[in-house]
């Protein structure tokens, strides 16, 4: 029987509402079925590992209610089995308030797999680490580490599954083993079949960005035309038994389901499409065939697998210093020349009243911004109107704070003592986070599952 995989969320910060017309779908629909919450970035778990330093209780998805709440009752009622890794830094935190949400939707008993083993902070120093790709930061010293994440399989997300579990609460996983979780507990895929376990992660691959392969995203006016996509539908991947599947969405919604939105997640982040690395299966995308089977319905035949790799991928997150942000409007007659004199104005500023080591950088939105150098080559040499609408930006890091406000505090200056009618100044600085890649042995890795036992004074703010 077909098994019915339907995405939650593609990302943290995520529509709360995309869940409601797919859950509908396949409870109309009655098969096995899965809802997955994808909402972990490396930079967003770094973000949940500082809030967890401030607040033991935080640290997890901060959206987790709001992508919980209306959703969560009516897939425990129709055997619905949700994935999520919105356990972030802290999942025994949201095995809590799935608990508490569960319990306020009639289901005080619910049960909940806690997946364990992706936090390697406490004996990193101790493994033979392998530098990821083009790698080239040292390890950070104890002191400025946030974060050190495995990115495990999907072996401990099925045990969860094969333990009874109705909501399975992970930290960092490969986004698809999210999705291929439960095609193997429910199929009883072999761990060594490579072709079936490459199709359940590419089924995977295409839903775990969300509306990214049913056309956010992807629409560009004029190019490639999406309709609706205030209301776009969030991605139902069918997948078969022999590893057969097809890409759709919840009828009525919003958002397109071509073989241009499904090339076009097949093969995003893919390095090598011959050789596109998983921690359950090395995927082979290069005998790929997509077909439009009718309409919003894409089928993608011909993946292949390849033995999982030795080593796993491990994101070390660590303090990086500060950084900061400043901006103010010019707008009107010869505004581009009063955005760019403020511009300079800046650098030069900066040139006297700020340290050698502080890094900067200015650009004139509306002019010269996301193309330009750090060193605003574009902005001197590219032609623009004199009238319009800028907005000039500073960016600027260093290793202490004061230095990154003196910085965003000489833009706020510009008002008074900068060029003319500037206006609409909003500064704003924080702790900047730095990231290192490396490979971890699979052997050093202890990964599990247990079902959780919620804490009886815990309490969900409503």
């Amino acid at each position: 029987m077909t098994f019915l995989l339907g995405s939650g969320a593609g990302f943290s910060g995520d529509r709360t509402d995309a869940a409601i017309p797919v859950v509908a779908e396949l409870i109309r629909r009655g098969q096995p079925s899965a809802l997955v919450f994808e909402t972990l970035g490396e930079r967003t778990l770094a973000a949940a590992h500082r809030a967890m330093r401030e607040a033991p209780d935080a640290g997890y998805e901060p959206l987790l209610s709001e992508l919980l709440a209306p959703v969560l009752g009516d897939c425990l009622s129709h055997g619905i089995c949700v994935l999520g890794n919105f356990g972030a830094a802290n999942p025994d935190g949201a095995c809590q308030v799935v608990a508490e949400l569960a319990g306020r939707a009639g289901f005080p008993q619910v049960r909940i797999g806690r997946v364990h083993g992706d936090d390697i902070r406490a004996h990193l120093g101790s493994l033979d680490l392998q530098r990821w790709e083009a790698e080239n930061r040292e390890l950070p010293d104890e002191a400025s580490l946030i974060s050190a994440n495995v990115y495990l399989g999907a072996v401990p997300l099925t045990e969860a599954l094969a333990l009874g579990a109705e909501v399975v609460v992970t930290g960092r996983v490969a986004d698809p083993a999210l999705f291929l979780a439960p095609l193997v507990h429910h199929f009883g895929w072999a761990w060594d079949d490579w072709d079936l376990l490459a199709a359940g992660m590419m089924a995977g691959h295409l839903a775990e960005c969300g509306a990214q392969v049913t056309g956010g995203y992807f629409a560009d006016p004029g190019y490639k035309e999406v309709p609706d996509l205030a209301r776009v539908g969030y991605p139902i991947i069918e997948v078969e038994e022999d590893g057969s599947l097809v890409v759709t969405k919840p009828p009525g919604t919003g958002g397109c389901v071509t073989e241009r939105t499904v090339k076009e997640q097949l093969l995003y982040e893919v390095h090598d499409p011959a050789n596109y690395l998983t921690p359950d299966v090395v995927v082979d995308l290069t005998s790929v065939a997509v077909s439009q089977v009718g309409p919003d319905r894409v089928a993608v035949r011909g993946i292949r697998g390849k033995p999982s790799p030795q080593r796993l991928k491990t994101t070390v997150c660590y303090e990086g210093g500060w950084q900061g942000e400043a901006e103010i409007s010019y707008a009107g007659p010869n505004a581009l020349a009063r955005a760019q004199l403020a511009a300079d104005v800046l650098r030069e500023r900066l040139a006297f009243r700020a340290p050698t080591e502080l890094r900067s950088r200015l650009d004139i939105i509306g002019h010269a911004s996301v193309f330009d150098s750090d060193a605003g080559d574009l902005q001197r040499t590219a032609m623009g109107t004199g009238n319009g609408d800028y907005r000039l930006r500073l960016a600027a890091e260093h290793a202490e704070r004061r230095w990154v406000e003196r910085a965003t505090q000489e833009l706020l200056a510009l008002y008074c003592a900068g060029p003319a009618g500037g206006g609409g100044v909003r500064r704003h600085y924080q702790r900047r986070v730095c990231t290192a890649s490396y490979l971890v042995k699979r052997s050093d890795v202890e990964a599990f599952a247990t079902l959780f036992n919620p804490r009886s004074d815990y309490h969900v703010a409503s």
